[in-house]
C-alpha cells in the first residue's frame, strides 16, 4: 500500500470545525509535503477549486497550479498529483504547463482529470460547464489533446471542442509516454472514459465490499478496451487515529455534528451534478469526498486491519485527509504504518 495525503489548501476538511489549526498558506503546504517526505507518504493530492469549498467560498484558498510548480521545486522524491478540469483550461496550454513542471520536478508530476461538479463556481470564473455527458465527451478530447502533444514532434487535431494545427511543444515531459493519469468517476460515461483514456483510478471513500466491487469491474472494463492494465487504484479517506476507540468515536461525534455553514454551499451542486452510485447524507458530506465511509477511525491496530482489508480488496494507493494535518499525519506514519507492515509479515509466513 502507498499513502498519499490531501493537500491543505482550504484551510481544512472539516464543514462543522471552524479553526482546524492548518492554515491555506504556500508555507504551511510547503511544511506538510517537505515532513511527509520524510515520514514515508509517496503521493499528495492537490485540488482544483477556484472557491474554498470546504470552509465556504468567502474563505482563503490556495491555486493549485502553481503551488504545484512552487513545490515540485522544494521536494525531492514525492509524487504531485493535481487536479485538472477542462472546462476551465485550454489543453494545449495546459499540456505545456504539465510538461514544464514535471521537467522541475524530475519526472513526478502526475495529473487527476475531474470533469467538474460545481456551477456556482464556473459562473463566478467562467468555466465552461455542460450537462453531465457532455463534460465528459470534452474531457476525452482534452486528454487526447495532452497525450498528443506530449508524444508527437507535430500535432494536428480536429474535434468537437479542439482544433489545432502544426503545434509543437518542447521540451516534452520527463515521464514517458505521459506523466500517469488519474481520474475519478462512478458514472458509466465517467468509467468508461477512464478505461479508455486514462491511466489510473481513484476512487471516493467506500467500505471494502464497495471498492472491491469497483476495482473488480474497472479491470473488467479495461480488459475489454485491450489498453495496458490500469497501473493504480486509489481511494480518498479521512482518518482518525486515537489510543482508544472511545476517544476516535467521540471526535467522529464531534465533525459529524451538522451546523449551519457556509462549507455546505456546493452540497446541492455535489448531489445533483454528479452522477454518484451512493447517496450522500449531509454527515458524510461533514468530511470531504465521502472520507468517513472507509470508517479508518479508531485505534492504531484498528485502523492498520482495516488498511490490510483494502489491500485485499486490490487498493493500492489510500490519498488521506486528516486534522489537524501535520500532528496527525505524523502519528500515522508511526503509529499505523510500521504496523501494517508487520501485520503484512505476519500473514505472509
Amino acid at each position: 500500500m502507498k499513502y498519499g495525503f490531501w493537500l491543505p489548501i482550504f484551510g481544512g476538511w472539516l464543514r462543522n470545525v471552524d479553526d482546524e489549526r492548518m492554515p491555506p498558506t504556500f508555507e504551511y503546504a510547503k511544511e506538510v509535503i517537505q515532513s511527509a517526505e520524510k515520514w514515508g507518504y509517496s503521493t499528495t493530492l492537490i485540488a482544483e477549486l477556484y472557491l474554498n469549498d470546504i470552509k465556504g467560498p468567502e474563505h482563503d484558498s490556495l491555486e493549485a497550479w502553481s503551488t504545484a510548480a512552487a513545490l515540485a521545486a522544494v521536494t525531492e522524491k514525492i509524487e504531485i498529483m493535481t487536479a485538472i478540469r477542462p472546462g476551465f483550461h485550454n489543453p494545449a496550454v495546459t499540456a505545456k504547463m504539465a510538461a514544464n513542471i514535471d521537467q522541475i520536478s524530475n519526472g513526478r508530476f502526475t495529473l487527476n482529470v475531474v470533469s467538474a461538479w460545481w456551477a456556482e463556481e464556473a459562473r463566478q470564473y467562467g468555466g465552461i460547464f455542460t450537462e453531465h455527458d457532455e463534460r465528459y465527451a470534452r474531457t476525452e478530447e482534452f486528454i487526447d489533446v495532452l497525450k498528443g502533444l506530449w508524444t508527437e514532434e507535430t500535432f494536428n487535431y480536429s474535434g468537437k471542442y479542439y482544433d489545432l494545427k502544426d503545434t509543437k511543444l518542447a521540451p516534452k515531459p520527463v515521464q514517458r509516454p505521459n506523466p500517469i493519469l488519474y481520474a475519478g468517476g462512478e458514472s458509466e460515461k465517467g468509467k468508461q472514459t477512464i478505461v479508455e483514456k486514462c491511466d489510473a483510478y481513484v476512487m471516493h471513500g467506500g467500505t471494502v465490499e464497495e471498492i472491491n466491487q469497483k476495482v473488480t469491474g474497472m479491470k473488467v472494463r479495461r480488459e475489454q478496451t485491450g489498453n495496458a492494465p490500469l497501473s493504480s487504484f486509489g481511494m480518498a479517506a479521512y482518518i482518525i487515529c486515537r489510543d482508544t476507540e472511545e476517544e476516535a468515536l467521540a471526535e467522529l461525534e464531534k465533525i459529524t455534528t451538522v451546523k449551519d455553514s457556509s462549507g455546505y454551499a456546493g452540497f446541492k451542486d455535489f448531489t445533483t451534478k454528479s452522477q454518484l452510485e451512493q447517496q450522500i447524507q449531509l454527515q458524510d458530506y461533514s468530511v470531504s469526498n465521502r472520507g468517513l465511509r472507509p470508517n479508518l477511525v479508531g485505534t492504531p491496530e484498528q485502523i492498520a486491519d482495516r488498511i490490510l482489508q483494502y489491500e485485499e480488496a486490490g487498493l493500492d494507493l489510500l490519498l488521506l485527509q486528516f486534522s489537524p494535518q501535520l500532528e496527525e499525519m505524523e502519528r500515522f506514519s508511526k503509529q499505523v504504518m510500521p504496523l501494517v507492515e508487520q501485520k503484512r509479515s505476519l500473514v505472509k509466513n
